[in-house]
């Protein structure tokens, strides 16, 4: 009798990695694993790849880009967190890895995680800085407020307004202020307000809550919006003990929307009182400086020169008479010493003139017809047209003979 063998069962690449893929993901279609990350990758295409690793295995995650949108935190690497998903294969690798619905950072919620990532990042942008913080106007007559229009926030804004100034108009944008998209709802409200020349300055806030519940206020595209905002912006958001990034971007921070209420409604029985206070501070002034001058006037009125005006209007006409007498002389003196130099000159200038020469029997002999004066007999021919030029006249004449000296 022949015992025939059984043949073993030989399967494909692909065969045994499908029945591994089918095994693991049967097996384990949804497992939390704790463990810390290592070679993080946040693809361009959206996905992020990273390992989780404890002291002795390593296992490959995937975070598709459907689920990435919601994390609250960016993954880093050195951070130990707990990751929720189902085991899969990748079958052309040949891989398994953990297809993360959730990841939770451990010891520290993603919230506070993702607070620390945004502020961090905000702050080196210098969008926390206070050289972008914008003065609250002093007297402001029209308060814009971002917040639900049913909380308490908006009932101690309107009830401390009015019991501050009952003159400051109030104008509510209601937002939703917690929950998916209420971050959208309150920008929106900072650009309407912004599109109002008559609102001076606008309030954001809402009651006290959980750090999930007061997220909105945490947002990028918010606390972006605030630092954008052309009008000064007053935060108020939920208790003393918090802050948001909202907070940290306003121009004024209010430990609550009560006390964002105190710090923008300006008090009018206040300033009534500081009106009074400086009117009555002119007046005492002003009565100070008449009785002031009062006095002055009247030690002026009791000097010789007010009393006896008409003698010093006397004194000064003497002095003026003396001074006239004076530069009557000294003008008398000048004008007899100018002429006296005139005449001197006037002798001088006659002693020197060519006239005085001729009056002395002397002629001056011009060539014709050019009338250039002959200085030398050099300078004549026999037959020459001369002019000659006496005292009282003058005469031509023609050179008939020429001798040298």
């Amino acid at each position: 009798m022949v015992v025939q063998q059984k043949e073993d069962k030989i399967y494909t690449v692909t065969a045994i990695t499908r029945l591994i893929k089918y095994t693991l993901e049967e097996s384990f279609p949804e497992v939390w694993v704790e463990g810390e990350i290592s070679n993080y990758i946040h693809h361009s295409s959206g996905h992020r790849y990273l390992n989780l690793k404890d002291a002795n295995a390593t296992i490959k995650l995937t975070i598709w880009r459907s689920v990435g949108g919601y994390l609250k935190f960016e993954p880093e690497n050195g951070m130990k967190v707990r990751a929720f998903g189902n085991i899969g294969v990748y079958e052309r690798g040949g891989n398994y890895q953990l297809n993360v619905r959730k990841l939770m950072p451990v010891g520290v919620g993603d919230l506070e995680v993702a607070f620390r990532q945004l502020y961090e990042k905000l702050s080196k942008e210098g969008l926390f800085d206070d050289s972008l913080k914008k003065a609250l106007p002093e007297y402001p007559m029209t308060v814009g407020v971002v917040t639900s229009p049913t909380g308490a926030a908006v009932r101690d804004i309107i009830n401390i307004s009015r019991r501050r100034n009952d003159s400051v108009k109030i104008i509510l944008y209601p937002a939703q202020v917690q929950g998916e998209g209420a971050e959208q709802t309150i920008i929106e409200g900072i650009r309407y307000y912004n599109g109002r020349p008559d609102v001076d300055v606008i309030i954001i806030g809402r009651g006290g809550g959980s750090l999930e519940d007061l997220w909105a206020f945490n947002e990028e595209a918010l606390v972006r919006a605030v630092v954008a905002s052309e009008k000064p912006i007053v935060s108020g958001v939920g208790h003393e003990i918090d802050t948001t990034l909202s907070d940290l971007a306003a121009d004024l921070r209010a430990p609550t929307p009560s006390a964002a209420a105190e710090l923008v409604v300006w008090d009018k029985r206040a300033f009534r009182q500081d009106l009074a206070d400086y009117i009555g501070q002119m007046e005492y002034s002003l009565k100070t400086l008449m009785k002031q001058r009062r006095t002055d006037l009247i030690q002026y009125m009791d000097r010789p020169a007010y009393q006896r005006p008409e003698s010093l209007v006397a004194e000064r006409s003497q002095t003026l008479d003396n001074y006239m007498r004076h530069f009557e002389n000294a003008g008398k003196s000048i004008l007899e010493l100018k002429k006296n130099a005139l005449s001197l000159n006037l002798s001088r200038l006659e002693s020197l003139s060519p006239l005085a020469i001729l009056k002395r029997g002397y002629a001056v002999l011009k060539k014709m017809p050019g009338g250039e004066t002959v200085k030398s007999i050099g300078a004549l021919k026999s037959g020459d047209e001369v002019e000659t030029i006496l005292r009282d006249g003058s005469a031509t004449a023609l050179i008939k003979e020429i001798k040298k000296a």
